[in-house]
């Protein structure tokens, strides 16, 4: 497997090679978030991981502009700061996990292992799923509400597909923890709620018939009606 990477600091960035090498890795690091984005475009990876204060284009535009060219690598930020902010930009431009500094690298290992066997399991594709006039195309990944298409993210896009694949009944934030992360992490449902708000706005803001629904206590559905 092939790992990319962007950290500006060289004495972590030199220990995250050496730790995943040690698992079998091949690991290219980069300092400068321009100079990757060129080499990403020459070469192939199996996995990402951006550092997000990095000289030259910071870690968010960077995985910004990979995810207009390749919307299923799997994105890992890292950053030193905690604030929501960063984390909402980083989910909102097409990143799968986020992890703060200082980090274990075994917890960064199983994070990176659960993205790569989740990539590598074959799934079963149904080719289209409606809700009333809401479309989900699978395959090609992408979204339609009333004949218009709506641009989604890879983890709101697998959001989505999980609601609409449960046929109306009500999931709880840890089950869509489990299903979109593969590990437990406490912060996750507080991710949920986030990732909820942003498929609201895009599936539901500019239409009177809303289709996501909250059972408090419960969890979310997606329906035709309540």
């Amino acid at each position: 497997m092939k790992i990319l990477i962007l950290e500006d600091d060289f004495t972590l960035s030199k220990e995250i090679v050496t730790f995943f090498t040690s698992k079998s890795f091949e690991c290219t690091p980069y300092y400068d978030g321009s100079l990757l984005l060129k080499k990403y475009k020459a070469n192939e990876y199996d996995l990402i991981i951006l550092d997000i204060n990095v000289p030259g284009l910071n870690g968010i535009d960077v995985c910004k502009a990979i995810r207009e060219l390749d919307k299923k690598i799997p994105i890992i930020m890292l950053t030193a700061f905690s604030e929501i902010e960063d984390k909402l930009t980083s989910f909102e431009y097409g990143a799968d996990d986020y992890l703060v500094k200082p980090f274990h690298f075994e917890e960064l290992f199983a994070r990176v292992s659960s993205l790569l066997r989740r990539k590598e399991i074959p799934q079963q594709i149904k080719e289209k799923n409606s809700i009333q006039d809401l479309e989900i195309f699978e395959t090609e990944m992408k979204v339609f509400r009333s004949g218009i298409e709506i641009k989604l993210t890879p983890k709101e896009f697998k959001l989505l597909l999980t609601l609409a694949n449960a046929n109306g009944k009500v999931l709880s934030k840890q089950f869509i923890a489990d299903k979109l992360w593969d590990y437990h992490i406490e912060t996750n449902q507080n991710t949920i709620e986030v990732y909820i708000n942003f498929l609201r706005k895009k599936i539901d803001k500019d239409h009177p018939v809303k289709l996501i629904h909250t059972k408090i206590g419960y969890g979310y559905y997606l329906k035709e009606s309540e």
